[in-house]
């Protein structure tokens, strides 16, 4: 499986309360737990915009995952490498 960066527009996710975000999370759980070759690993949540980490198989998992669950997807990019402090060390 490969790795992606997905990033969804949902405008005032940064005020999204605790609930609301479980809520979210809950019904993606509920939706991945219907499908094979994809998974959500991490979700990082801006003011505006979600950058969603997932693995799959083909990255039309991905827009099928975002189909069934009601979620937005402006963009699927593939992780080609991960850098940090330690690569430049």
């Amino acid at each position: 499986m490969a790795r992606y960066v997905i990033e969804r527009t949902l405008p005032g996710a940064g005020d999204l309360t605790a609930e609301q975000l479980h809520d979210i999370s809950a019904r993606s759980n509920g939706v991945l737990a219907g499908m094979v070759d994809v998974t959500w690993v991490s979700s990082y949540v801006s003011d505006d915009k979600l950058y969603c980490i997932y693995d799959a198989a083909d990255p039309a998992l991905i827009e099928e995952h975002a189909r069934r669950g009601g979620f937005p997807v402006d963009v699927i990019n593939p992780v080609h490498t991960v850098i940090g402090p330690e690569t430049g060390r």
